[in-house]
């Protein structure tokens, strides 16, 4: 093959498919031959801005994805030729999709010294369905957000946000034991998505929200007061307001996880903060959760395609990124990177 198509940011809205040189293996490499790579609301974010290597140098896109094994280095020892692989767009410092030189809306993708980290691209167990692949990696965002905040099992959680990552939330946290997890959003589609997960559907523009919360999760007394008895919070928004209005109506001893990509500074009362000694805990991205995920999967329990709603194939990305951005009926869209 001569050239192949790259997904490519070259500035603010200007996302083109470009044709570029096939990956070249070196020894400690692997070529993936990319099958499904989903569109993550960073993906947005990154063409919201014009990417983030500047204008004259085009932001490979693409960094939730699944494939097989095309090629693989003389010191690659962990992975085959044909072996079904996800791939950690983190792993050595590669950044794929994130600002390095390879992005994942492309049929071959190079991974540059998986020999030197196995976890750069872990098989797919044989009895996981091939479309799990593309979804391990937002689930692992949400197992990383419920891992830095030790959710369990006694924990009644409030997730605000429910596209893809908030989603993904909600399916962790049942997997973990929780029960009445309440899903607070805006969009009628995204909270029917929710209800069927078996969360508790709340919009965020009702003015009883956080009296519906307290009939959901009991009350939490703050001096006399009673507030929402909710002990973890999931921020899965980036919007500033919605994260002051978390911090509001936290009750004493609760613990807010930020997910939520956001823009613009916050304002915090830290005197409400320190009197109810409300934990604020940031994660972003994954450690081991890649792992974790798959075992989880494994387990049955959680079925992660229940947020896709579009599949493009790769010539129509564009069309594919638009329709990502209409939140009133997409969640997770996927693009089929061979067509």
């Amino acid at each position: 093959m001569q050239t192949i198509p790259l997904a490519q940011i070259h500035g603010v809205d200007d996302l083109r498919l470009d044709h570029t040189a096939p990956p070249q293996c070196g020894p400690d490499d692997l070529v993936v031959r990319v099958r499904e790579c989903g569109i993550c609301g960073s993906d947005l974010g990154y063409l919201a801005i014009g990417g983030l290597t500047g204008p004259d140098t085009p932001m490979p896109l693409g960094h939730e994805l699944w494939g097989e094994v095309s090629e693989t280095g003389k010191n690659v020892r962990h992975v085959m030729a044909g072996d079904r692989v996800v791939v950690q767009p983190m792993s050595n410092g590669n950044n794929i999709g994130n600002g390095g030189t390879e992005g994942g809306f492309s049929p071959y993708l190079l991974v540059r010294n998986a020999a030197l980290d196995a976890g750069s691209t872990l098989k797919i167990p044989a009895d996981l369905p091939a479309n799990y692949g593309a979804l391990v990696e937002p689930l692992s965002v949400a197992q990383h957000g419920a891992n830095r905040v030790a959710a369990n099992a006694a924990d009644k959680a409030v997730v605000f946000g429910a596209g893809p990552i908030g989603l993904s939330i909600v399916q962790v946290l049942h997997y973990r034991g929780l029960q009445q997890v309440a899903v607070v959003d805006l969009s009628d589609r995204r909270l029917e998505a929710a209800r069927a997960l078996g969360a508790l559907p709340l919009r965020a523009d009702d003015p009883q929200l956080s009296a519906k919360l307290v009939e959901c999760h009991g009350t939490s007394n703050f001096f006399g007061a009673p507030m929402p008895g909710s002990t973890l919070f999931f921020e899965a928004t980036g919007v500033r307001a919605v994260f002051e209005n978390i911090v509001a109506i936290a009750g004493p001893g609760s613990r807010i996880c930020l997910t939520g990509v956001h823009k613009e500074a916050a304002t915090v009362d830290l005197v409400m903060l320190l009197a109810k000694e409300v934990a604020i805990i940031p994660a972003m991205g994954y450690d081991r959760e890649f792992e974790e995920v798959l075992a989880m999967l494994q387990s049955g329990k959680v079925d992660p395609t229940v947020i896709v709603t579009h599949h493009f194939p790769l010539s129509q990305i564009e069309a594919a990124f638009a329709t990502a951005r209409d939140t009133t009926e997409a969640i997770k869209v996927m693009i089929d990177c061979q067509a």
